[in-house]
């Protein structure tokens, strides 16, 4: 019996290289784009072998190559994207080449090779600071950044082949994924890694914004629970545990789970400018929990302990510069 394909964009990065393994696990083949280097570098898709993985590498914003890796898949899980916001301030039109016009070009290429399903992802970043929580999909969105502004125009693009070409579109929209392998950029990551690294003196952005923490294993089962459940095209679902933690008890969290004892120093390169920091995250996951059988197996503790021991063993944190901040 000829194994269901399905397509991973995005899958060297953080959450695609675990969502790939995760589709792998469940018998699934995966054929995974990672981006074209002349390195020939499959980003955390390095070192995952296994017989049913065909790794293949271009760029989303080329239309022709999108069109022929969806070629033969059931399911496109569209996670390619540029994530990082404090980047999207220096260079926002990299940020709509890869994020809108990327999303418009897989988006095309799953009608044309007539998909049962793509999955595109969003951000909770669209809905900016909440205006009430928990957050539920129909929050306002407020691009407090030229990535969230994107994200937002991906989503609609997304949503508009749906209403104008019945394009089997769902729109995932996880909040903050950590876990192993997630870029030093974020947080969590920049915590434990400093930590790791033998540093007391941590540094750190604002402290006081609040998040809805998704362990990276969770948001991956998501994604499969809303590329598999039928019937629920056309919309889009949030990813979340329903609870929010601020950056402050994040650090005091990590810092108990790694038995450090450290201070921290903000570092004013790490601070958003004041219009465009999003203060507080708390998701709303009843339409994910009413529509699937997915539910958040890890709590933040677990999740960060997990993380933790994986930052701590040293063929690891030897992938981190973990004295240069990079954004």
């Amino acid at each position: 019996m000829t194994k269901q394909k399905v397509l991973v964009t995005g899958a060297d990065g953080f959450i695609g290289s675990h969502l790939t393994q995760t589709l792998l696990s469940k018998g699934y083949a995966v054929r995974a784009l990672s981006q074209y280097n002349s390195f020939n570098y499959w980003g955390w898709l390095e070192g995952i072998e296994h017989p049913d993985l065909e790794v293949v590498t271009g760029d989303v914003r080329d239309p022709q190559l999108c069109d022929e890796i969806a070629r033969g898949c059931d399911t496109i899980y569209h996670l390619a994207a540029l994530i990082a916001i404090p980047y999207s301030y220096s260079a926002p039109d990299s940020y709509v080449d890869t994020n809108v016009k990327g999303t418009l070009n897989m988006c095309k290429a799953a009608l044309h090779n007539g998909a049962r399903r793509i999955v595109v992802t969003s951000t909770s970043e669209v809905y900016g600071t909440a205006q009430y929580v928990p957050i539920d999909e129909k929050h306002p969105r407020q691009p407090q950044s030229p990535y969230s502004a994107t994200k937002i125009g991906a989503d609609a693009m997304a949503l508009s082949y749906y209403h104008s070409f019945g394009l089997p579109v769902v729109v995932a929209r996880p909040f903050n994924t950590y876990g192993p392998r997630q870029s030093a950029r974020a947080i969590i990551p920049s915590i434990i890694s400093q930590i790791a690294s033998g540093k007391r003196e941590i540094m750190v952005g604002d402290l006081t914004p609040t998040r809805d923490f998704n362990f990276v294993l969770d948001t991956a089962e998501g994604f499969v629970a809303l590329g598999e459940t039928p019937g629920i095209e056309g919309r889009d679902i949030n990813i979340a545990t329903g609870t929010e933690v601020s950056m402050r008890e994040t650090l005091e969290t990590i810092a108990r789970v790694m038995g450090a004892d450290v201070r921290y120093t903000v570092d004013p390169a790490r601070l958003r400018p004041a219009g465009s920091e999003v203060f507080r995250l708390c998701g709303d996951n009843t339409l994910i929990k009413s529509l699937t059988d997915w539910r958040p197996r890890y709590s933040l503790e677990d999740g960060l302990r997990i993380t933790a021991e994986w930052f701590t063993d040293p063929a690891n944190l030897a992938k981190y510069k973990t004295g240069i901040y990079n954004v």
